[in-house]
């Protein structure tokens, strides 16, 4: 019987909204999405997991016109800095992929989509960030909630 699974280890899908989760560093507070042996920063060899937030700001972004088979493009990539910490890469969502529709700053938040399913009917989950609504440049609404429009979770 189906359920959901994240795309990503650091996906967290559980009875709350989806959220990111990263390893800490105790000694100086670096964060990793992968687990380390020792902090790139401070060789610390302690670490915690962190809850991070679902919402930040586009650092910078790039419009892919190229993918692999079956990827539909131009998309737009970004880094995105979350509030309280921690920086990802993903994808943007929810937004033209032109310059003019996305711009370094603006603020985004975590949605989730079903990229996938198997045939026990399990749910692979995959996450994005789109544009806090009352943001989008040219008065576009943004998502609706998690999931953007897309029958997100």
């Amino acid at each position: 019987m189906g359920g959901r699974v994240p795309i990503v280890d650091y996906l967290v899908l559980d009875d709350g909204p989806a959220h990111l989760v990263a390893w800490c560093c105790e000694a100086c507070g670096a964060l990793y999405f992968d687990r380390r042996n020792a902090c790139a920063r401070c060789s610390g060899r302690s670490f915690g997991r962190r809850t991070l937030a679902r919402t930040g700001v586009v650092r910078t972004f790039t419009i892919v016109h190229r993918a692999g088979p079956g990827v539909e493009v131009p998309y737009v990539s970004a880094v995105v800095d979350l509030d309280g910490g921690g920086a990802v890469k993903a994808n943007l969502r929810d937004v033209a992929p032109d310059p003019e529709a996305v711009r370094v700053g603006m603020p985004v938040e975590l949605v989730t989509w079903v990229a996938g399913v198997d045939d026990e009917g399990t749910e692979a989950v995959a996450f994005a960030f789109a544009p806090v609504a009352a943001t989008v440049p040219g008065g576009a609404s943004g998502p609706a909630g998690e999931g953007g429009g897309d029958g997100g979770t």
